[in-house]
């Protein structure tokens, strides 16, 4: 009797689950992607390429066309200027770089420790802000109306020569002073 409930059961999975977007390492591993084969009448499923975590933040632009130029003013005022690609996460790309932008919940919306001003003029380029980024944004100590948190803002040929103020102060509620090392 256990059996046939558990071959029902594993069957509903199969055709109740979506893949996530995102490539993870399930996607990548060999014994997944059989067992999905052999359910693929049911649903499709989709491959795609498989990326380790970071990767695509530490690779270099693949053409000039990719380029994006960005400026980093760090707490001292000193102008960081870097060039990122297409698709960097603002965040990331400073931890590349060695720029303190401290990041502690490692982009996933649940602190404002990536805080940073965007230039006017750039600032009405970007994407309207998400409730949770808003929500986040609302506890950042030093919140000005051009505020916005470096891990949402992906970089676009449009933002060519965006520049990032760093504020003098974050609050991290985690642990206030930890700061994680990057990946």
């Amino acid at each position: 009797m256990a059996a046939p409930l558990k071959r029902m059961c594993k069957q509903i999975f199969f055709v109740c689950y979506t893949p996530p977007p995102v490539a993870s390492l399930n996607n990548c591993l060999y014994s997944n992607f059989h067992e999905a084969s052999r359910h693929s009448h049911r649903r499709n499923f989709y491959r795609h390429a498989c990326l380790k975590s970071g990767e695509f933040e530490l690779e270099n632009p693949k053409s000039e066309l990719d380029v994006v130029n960005i400026i980093y003013i760090d707490r001292q005022g000193k102008k960081h200027h870097v060039k990122g690609k297409v698709g960097d996460n603002v965040m990331y790309l400073a931890h590349r770089y060695n720029i303190e932008i401290e990041g502690a919940c490692e982009a996933s919306l649940a602190c404002s420790t990536c805080h940073v001003y965007v230039k006017d003029e750039y600032f009405d380029k970007l994407p309207e802000p998400l409730e949770k980024e808003e929500d986040m944004l609302d506890m950042a100590p030093y919140l000005k109306e051009n505020s916005r948190l470096g891990c949402q803002i992906i970089l676009t040929k449009e933002l060519d020569g965006i520049e990032v103020t760093l504020p003098k102060a974050t609050r991290n509620f985690y642990v206030d002073g930890h700061v994680p090392p990057p990946h």
